[in-house]
């Protein structure tokens, strides 16, 4: 699908779509196209929906998964061939709450890491509340230890911003830059030209969080829920963590309230709250013999 990719490739490049998603759009094609053997632009409607349904109960993907599929496929006939005749549907969201790592976990996992890049790679996406695209596209010079604060160049949806540099933070970055002298970018890869790969710094985080003992599932992004929880815990509004998470809407900042601790020590139990001294008391059953 050559062609077809380079026409592709223009009309996503001309909506500004992050490097990420037009990786993810353009994999979701392939995906179409070589499930069927022919170029997509060949495929009825029928085809196309018959495919979500195949990777929906033969390969079991996630909603999250088949919801990316759906946005490059939709995209794909939409925008690229301007065919109106597909309408494919999302699957709805499971709203899972993502497991939070505790402070003596964190000190475990960090503990744990290889060697003090990937230990100042771990800190600084708990300690700024980072994506993972925009840790490993820091650049040096986005380290301000004047105001103590770290600068995120075109996160999210284009957007800059500044985040939390904690003086812990800065003096474990001085270390690491003493020790590797990153020059273009803070977590260079094997190229120093290149920044760190994505998918590397998944893998190094699963690594440690094994080598740390750590059960609990989340990947590397996990950190950034860390961020926003502990921050919550330690009383910080919202609309802060807000702007330092670089969140577009404040319905994403306020989801984090699920998963703090603090607010839930405040509920009341509410069987705690009746008077209960008046029940009688049994006496311990003895288990059923058998005859």
């Amino acid at each position: 699908m050559g062609v077809l990719r380079d026409r592709m490739i223009h009309e996503l490049c001309l909506r500004h779509f992050a490097a990420g998603t037009q990786k993810a759009y353009l994999e979701a094609v392939k995906g179409l196209a070589k499930h069927y053997g022919i170029a997509p632009d060949r495929l009825s409607a029928r085809q196309v929906q018959d495919y979500l349904v195949y990777l929906l109960t033969e390969r079991h993907l996630q909603p999250n998964s088949i919801n990316s599929i759906v946005s490059g496929l939709t995209f794909f006939y939409t925008q690229t061939l301007k065919r109106t005749d597909i309408d494919l549907p999302r699957r709805r969201k499971e709203q899972r709450l993502p497991e939070i790592l505790s402070a003596g976990e964190l000190e475990r996992l960090f503990a744990a890491a290889d060697n003090a890049q990937h230990r100042a790679l771990f800190m600084t996406a708990y300690g700024g509340g980072l994506r993972v695209s925009e840790l490993v596209r820091l650049r040096p010079r986005d380290i301000d230890s004047q105001r103590l604060m770290i600068r995120v160049v075109r996160g999210k949806r284009a957007k800059d911003r500044y985040t939390l540099l904690s003086p812990r933070l800065l003096e474990e970055l001085r270390a690491y830059w003493r020790a590797y002298r990153p020059q273009l970018w803070l977590f260079p890869g094997r190229d120093p030209a290149r920044p760190f790969n994505d998918d590397k710094a998944r893998t190094v985080f699963n690594q440690a969080k094994a080598n740390a003992g750590i059960h609990k599932g989340g990947s590397i992004h996990t950190l950034r829920h860390c961020f926003a929880t502990h921050l919550l815990e330690a009383g910080v509004d919202v609309r802060t963590i807000q702007l330092l998470m670089g969140h577009a809407s404040i319905h994403s900042t306020i989801w984090y309230l699920h998963l703090t601790s603090k607010l839930l020590e405040k509920t009341p139990h509410l069987l705690d709250l009746l008077d209960l001294s008046h029940l009688p008391k049994f006496m311990e059953e003895r288990p059923c013999q058998s005859s």
